[in-house]
Protein backbone atom coordinates (compact mmCIF):
# COMPACT_ATOMS: atom_id res chain seq x y z
CA UNK A 1 0.00 0.00 0.00
CA UNK A 2 3.03 2.56 0.96
CA UNK A 3 5.13 1.70 -2.08
CA UNK A 4 1.41 2.40 -4.15
CA UNK A 5 0.94 5.70 -2.40
CA UNK A 6 4.42 7.06 -3.25
CA UNK A 7 3.95 5.77 -6.98
CA UNK A 8 0.55 7.85 -6.93
CA UNK A 9 2.44 10.66 -5.29
CA UNK A 10 4.76 10.84 -7.48
CA UNK A 11 2.85 10.97 -10.44
CA UNK A 12 0.71 13.98 -9.00
CA UNK A 13 3.39 15.78 -8.40
CA UNK A 14 3.83 16.84 -11.99
CA UNK A 15 0.34 18.63 -11.58
CA UNK A 16 2.11 21.13 -9.78
CA UNK A 17 2.44 24.27 -11.05
CA UNK A 18 5.66 26.08 -12.79
CA UNK A 19 7.06 28.69 -11.33
CA UNK A 20 7.76 31.52 -14.33
CA UNK A 21 11.53 32.68 -14.44
CA UNK A 22 10.60 36.22 -13.69
CA UNK A 23 8.31 35.30 -10.60
CA UNK A 24 10.96 33.11 -9.43
CA UNK A 25 13.33 36.12 -9.38
CA UNK A 26 11.21 37.87 -7.18
CA UNK A 27 12.48 34.97 -4.62
CA UNK A 28 16.17 36.86 -4.99
CA UNK A 29 15.18 40.04 -3.67
CA UNK A 30 15.39 38.83 -0.01
CA UNK A 31 18.78 37.83 -0.89
CA UNK A 32 19.82 41.15 -3.11
CA UNK A 33 18.53 43.06 0.77
CA UNK A 34 20.85 40.98 2.68
CA UNK A 35 23.87 41.24 0.16
CA UNK A 36 23.13 45.04 0.30
CA UNK A 37 23.09 44.73 4.70
CA UNK A 38 26.70 43.40 4.13
CA UNK A 39 28.17 45.53 1.73
CA UNK A 40 27.09 48.53 3.94
CA UNK A 41 28.53 47.06 7.35
CA UNK A 42 31.73 46.04 5.28
CA UNK A 43 31.25 42.74 5.85
CA UNK A 44 32.55 39.92 2.98
CA UNK A 45 29.38 40.55 0.87
CA UNK A 46 31.68 39.28 -2.52
CA UNK A 47 31.65 35.88 -0.53
CA UNK A 48 27.71 35.79 -0.45
CA UNK A 49 27.19 36.70 -4.35
CA UNK A 50 29.98 34.04 -4.78
CA UNK A 51 27.92 31.46 -2.94
CA UNK A 52 24.65 32.44 -4.69
CA UNK A 53 26.20 32.45 -8.27
CA UNK A 54 27.40 28.88 -7.43
CA UNK A 55 23.77 27.60 -6.28
CA UNK A 56 22.33 28.71 -9.14
CA UNK A 57 24.85 27.14 -11.56
CA UNK A 58 25.22 24.09 -9.48
CA UNK A 59 21.55 23.94 -9.68
CA UNK A 60 21.06 24.24 -13.13
CA UNK A 61 23.64 22.31 -14.51
CA UNK A 62 22.67 19.39 -12.07
CA UNK A 63 18.89 19.62 -13.34
CA UNK A 64 19.99 19.22 -16.96
CA UNK A 65 22.40 16.12 -15.46
CA UNK A 66 19.14 14.50 -13.81
CA UNK A 67 16.98 14.71 -16.76
CA UNK A 68 19.92 12.75 -18.55
CA UNK A 69 20.06 10.05 -15.55
CA UNK A 70 16.18 9.40 -15.11
CA UNK A 71 15.74 9.07 -18.93
CA UNK A 72 18.52 6.76 -19.19
CA UNK A 73 17.30 4.07 -16.72
CA UNK A 74 20.60 2.23 -16.97
CA UNK A 75 21.78 0.60 -13.43
CA UNK A 76 24.95 1.26 -14.41
CA UNK A 77 24.93 4.41 -14.39
CA UNK A 78 22.59 4.32 -10.83
CA UNK A 79 25.66 2.48 -9.77
CA UNK A 80 28.48 4.95 -10.72
CA UNK A 81 26.59 8.35 -9.39
CA UNK A 82 25.72 6.36 -5.80
CA UNK A 83 29.45 5.74 -5.84
CA UNK A 84 30.47 8.93 -6.51
CA UNK A 85 28.50 10.68 -3.67
CA UNK A 86 29.65 8.11 -1.59
CA UNK A 87 33.31 9.24 -2.29
CA UNK A 88 32.53 12.55 -2.32
CA UNK A 89 30.55 12.30 1.38
CA UNK A 90 33.25 10.55 2.98
CA UNK A 91 36.04 12.91 1.76
CA UNK A 92 34.26 15.75 2.75
CA UNK A 93 33.29 14.57 5.48
CA UNK A 94 37.05 14.84 7.33
CA UNK A 95 37.12 18.50 5.86
CA UNK A 96 37.01 19.09 10.00
CA UNK A 97 40.24 16.91 10.68
CA UNK A 98 41.86 17.70 7.88
CA UNK A 99 45.75 16.97 8.95
CA UNK A 100 44.12 13.50 9.16
CA UNK A 101 42.05 13.36 6.18
CA UNK A 102 43.86 11.07 4.22
CA UNK A 103 44.80 8.75 7.12
CA UNK A 104 40.92 8.44 7.40
CA UNK A 105 39.32 8.43 3.93
CA UNK A 106 38.50 4.57 3.68
CA UNK A 107 36.93 4.62 7.62
CA UNK A 108 35.17 7.30 6.43
CA UNK A 109 34.18 5.79 3.28
CA UNK A 110 33.59 2.50 5.12
CA UNK A 111 31.28 4.27 7.61
CA UNK A 112 29.24 5.94 4.83
CA UNK A 113 28.63 2.98 3.02
CA UNK A 114 27.70 0.69 5.71
CA UNK A 115 25.97 3.00 7.78
CA UNK A 116 24.19 4.98 4.82
CA UNK A 117 23.56 2.09 1.75
CA UNK A 118 21.98 0.14 4.48
CA UNK A 119 19.27 2.46 5.24
CA UNK A 120 18.70 3.33 1.63
CA UNK A 121 18.44 -0.57 0.49
CA UNK A 122 16.23 -0.93 3.49
CA UNK A 123 14.05 2.48 2.60
CA UNK A 124 13.98 1.56 -1.37
CA UNK A 125 13.68 -2.09 -1.43
CA UNK A 126 11.69 -2.75 1.54
CA UNK A 127 9.32 0.09 2.37
CA UNK A 128 9.15 1.61 -0.94
CA UNK A 129 9.57 -1.72 -2.97
CA UNK A 130 10.99 0.04 -5.62
CA UNK A 131 10.07 -1.30 -9.09
CA UNK A 132 12.67 -1.39 -10.87
CA UNK A 133 14.53 -0.88 -8.33
CA UNK A 134 17.22 0.94 -9.52
CA UNK A 135 14.75 4.06 -10.27
CA UNK A 136 17.16 6.41 -10.47
CA UNK A 137 14.41 8.99 -9.89
CA UNK A 138 13.16 7.62 -6.74
CA UNK A 139 17.11 6.46 -5.65
CA UNK A 140 19.03 9.67 -6.07
CA UNK A 141 17.32 11.87 -3.96
CA UNK A 142 16.83 9.60 -1.13
CA UNK A 143 20.65 8.75 -1.26
CA UNK A 144 21.71 12.35 -1.84
CA UNK A 145 19.85 12.62 1.65
CA UNK A 146 20.81 9.81 3.28
CA UNK A 147 25.06 10.58 2.51
CA UNK A 148 24.64 14.06 3.25
CA UNK A 149 23.28 12.78 6.66
CA UNK A 150 25.77 10.60 6.76
CA UNK A 151 29.01 13.09 6.13
CA UNK A 152 27.35 15.49 8.51
CA UNK A 153 27.51 13.11 11.60
CA UNK A 154 30.93 12.01 10.61
CA UNK A 155 32.14 15.52 10.35
CA UNK A 156 30.87 16.34 13.99
CA UNK A 157 32.21 13.11 15.42
CA UNK A 158 35.48 13.37 13.92
CA UNK A 159 35.93 17.13 15.09
CA UNK A 160 34.69 16.45 18.71
CA UNK A 161 36.60 12.47 19.33
CA UNK A 162 40.11 14.22 18.05
CA UNK A 163 39.54 17.56 19.86
CA UNK A 164 38.45 15.79 23.30
CA UNK A 165 41.47 12.90 23.03
CA UNK A 166 43.58 16.06 22.52
CA UNK A 167 42.54 16.72 25.93
CA UNK A 168 43.44 13.52 27.36
CA UNK A 169 39.64 12.34 27.39
CA UNK A 170 39.76 8.30 27.43
CA UNK A 171 38.65 6.67 24.48
CA UNK A 172 35.65 5.36 25.64
CA UNK A 173 34.33 9.10 26.86
CA UNK A 174 35.88 10.71 24.03
CA UNK A 175 33.52 8.29 21.79
CA UNK A 176 30.67 9.32 23.63
CA UNK A 177 30.95 12.92 23.77
CA UNK A 178 31.91 12.57 19.76
CA UNK A 179 28.80 10.66 19.22
CA UNK A 180 26.34 12.47 21.22
CA UNK A 181 27.61 15.79 19.56
CA UNK A 182 27.29 13.97 16.01
CA UNK A 183 23.42 13.44 16.93
CA UNK A 184 22.80 16.31 17.97
CA UNK A 185 21.37 18.54 14.43
CA UNK A 186 19.25 15.58 14.01
CA UNK A 187 17.86 15.12 17.17
CA UNK A 188 16.84 18.58 17.17
CA UNK A 189 15.56 17.87 13.78
CA UNK A 190 13.05 15.29 15.61
CA UNK A 191 12.39 17.48 18.13
CA UNK A 192 11.29 20.52 15.77
CA UNK A 193 9.44 18.77 12.87
CA UNK A 194 5.58 19.04 12.56
CA UNK A 195 6.10 22.18 15.27
CA UNK A 196 8.72 24.36 13.96
CA UNK A 197 9.08 23.27 10.76
CA UNK A 198 7.24 21.64 7.74
CA UNK A 199 10.71 19.35 6.31
CA UNK A 200 10.98 19.81 2.30
CA UNK A 201 9.88 16.94 1.28
CA UNK A 202 6.37 17.06 3.03
CA UNK A 203 6.07 20.66 1.91
CA UNK A 204 6.82 19.84 -1.40
CA UNK A 205 4.16 16.97 -1.24
CA UNK A 206 1.46 18.92 0.35
CA UNK A 207 2.29 21.88 -2.77
CA UNK A 208 1.20 19.58 -5.42
CA UNK A 209 -2.11 18.67 -3.71
CA UNK A 210 -1.06 15.40 -1.48
CA UNK A 211 -3.54 14.58 1.39
CA UNK A 212 -1.29 15.87 3.96
CA UNK A 213 -1.83 12.50 6.26
CA UNK A 214 0.04 10.92 3.49
CA UNK A 215 2.99 13.38 3.04
CA UNK A 216 3.17 12.58 6.85
CA UNK A 217 3.58 9.01 6.15
CA UNK A 218 6.84 9.64 4.13
CA UNK A 219 8.03 12.36 6.54
CA UNK A 220 8.51 9.90 9.29
CA UNK A 221 10.19 7.83 6.53
CA UNK A 222 12.41 10.48 5.92
CA UNK A 223 13.06 11.33 9.53
CA UNK A 224 13.72 7.86 10.26
CA UNK A 225 15.89 6.99 7.70
CA UNK A 226 18.25 10.25 8.48
CA UNK A 227 18.45 9.22 12.19
CA UNK A 228 19.18 5.90 11.64
CA UNK A 229 21.88 6.55 8.87
CA UNK A 230 23.68 9.68 10.72
CA UNK A 231 23.53 7.14 13.75
CA UNK A 232 25.18 4.52 12.02
CA UNK A 233 27.67 6.12 10.23
CA UNK A 234 28.65 8.06 13.21
CA UNK A 235 28.80 4.78 15.44
CA UNK A 236 30.58 2.88 13.15
CA UNK A 237 33.59 5.46 12.18
CA UNK A 238 34.36 6.63 15.81
CA UNK A 239 33.98 2.31 16.29
CA UNK A 240 37.13 1.99 14.26
CA UNK A 241 38.61 5.17 15.24
CA UNK A 242 38.97 3.98 18.38
CA UNK A 243 40.33 0.45 17.64
CA UNK A 244 42.77 2.17 15.87
CA UNK A 245 43.74 5.11 18.77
Amino acid sequence: MLSHNFHKTYQMSDTITTIPLNLLALSLVPVMVVLAIQYRWGLAWKEGVYGVSRMLAQLLIIGYFLLYIFGADSVWILVLVLSVMVIAASWIALRTVKEKRKALFFTALISVLVGGASVLTLITQGVLQLTPWYRADMMIPLAGMIFAGSMNAIALAAERYYEERGRNMSINQARASAFRTAMIPITNALFAVGLVSLPGMMTGQILSGIDPLIAVRYQVMVMAMLYGSAGLSAAIFLNLVSRRD
